[in-house]
């Protein structure tokens, strides 16, 4: 190996052992410095200098999107200060480059609020109808899980990492392990979708147990993101809806809801579990949008005949 490859390894273990950064964090690492690694010149960390670097992020804006590139480089910056901590340059190149570029907003994608009621629905009509107890038992869970999604705006990783001790619906509270390993802790507010999962716990009760995790499969294992998006994707064509909606724009609904009902937005930023709050202000974004539909569409001005 040469000097390089063997830092960006004790690198990485530093990151899983002594960080204790998610498997997600630590792949998007592993891709994002082997690609660093051979695409530069040196293999050797001290002759890495800041025009090597600043040829290499201009290959990349040349490759990839604003907001691809901004995680590319902030994953090597986070190399460059642990070759610093470990004392394995002199000076770190990247104090000499000064990066800065406009990136995109996209605000997040939402469902309308009477789809996300019409989706619902269609869950509810299956379970309703189920002809089997094999596929009642299926509609409960996926209410279940669809029922939480929108009632908490976890994210689907974490929703799918809940252990059975986590929820407590007695005190209808859900502890939460998002990003970072940080914990949160999230009422269940609505008394429908309180019902629905003591409904679930009740009959899944046996498979909880054995496996664990509080939402799971066909085969008693915990249930997977895929699962989700294959549920998700099955209720969309049953309920005719054309719209293609994945697990995170149920989060954005959840979070968007809130803020356009006048929630402060401190609130939303600790429900979602939010390290800072200019993450959250992406939100406000989609507020002001509607702002301007309702100002454009309700204000008395338009029907002035001047």
């Amino acid at each position: 190996m040469t000097n390089l490859q063997t830092n960006i390894e004790n690198y990485l273990n530093y990151c899983q052992y002594q960080k204790r950064l998610d498997s997600k964090t630590l792949k998007a690492y592993r891709i994002d410095l082997a690609q660093f690694q051979s695409q530069i010149p040196s293999a050797v960390i001290s002759e890495i200098t800041p025009e090597l670097l600043e040829h290499y992020i201009v290959e990349l804006h040349r490759r990839y999107k604003p907001k691809t590139v901004k995680r590319k480089l902030a994953s090597l910056k986070a190399l460059f200060r642990y070759f610093e901590y470990k004392e394995l340059l002199e000076r770190n190149p990247f104090q000499k480059i000064q990066v800065k570029f406009r990136e995109p907003v996209i605000l997040p994608k939402t469902i309308p609020l009477p789809t996300v009621e019409h989706f619902l629905s269609a869950i509810y009509s299956q379970y309703k109808n189920a002809g089997t107890v094999y596929q009642k038992r299926n509609a409960l869970r996926d209410a279940a899980v669809i029922e939480l999604l929108f009632a908490t705006g976890m994210r689907i990783s974490e929703l799918c990492s809940l252990e059975k001790n986590d929820i407590n619906l007695s005190e209808r509270t859900i502890l939460i392990y998002g990003k970072g390993a940080k914990e949160r802790k999230i009422q269940i507010g609505n008394d429908a979708v309180a019902g629905i999962l003591e409904d679930y716990r009740n009959d899944f009760h046996a498979e909880i147990n054995r496996c664990g995790h509080f939402f799971v499969n066909q085969n008693g294992q915990r249930l997977s993101d895929q699962a989700v998006r294959r549920m998700i994707n099955k209720y969309t064509a049953l309920a005719a809806i054309d719209l293609h909606i994945t697990p995170h724009m149920f989060r954005h609904t959840f979070a968007t809801s809130l803020l356009e009902a006048d929630v402060d937005i401190r609130y939303i930023q600790e429900m979602l579990g939010h390290s800072s709050i200019t993450i959250t202000e992406i939100y406000t974004h989609v507020a002001m949008s509607k702002q301007r539909d309702i100002l454009m569409t309700k204000h008395p001005r338009k029907d002035f005949k001047i």
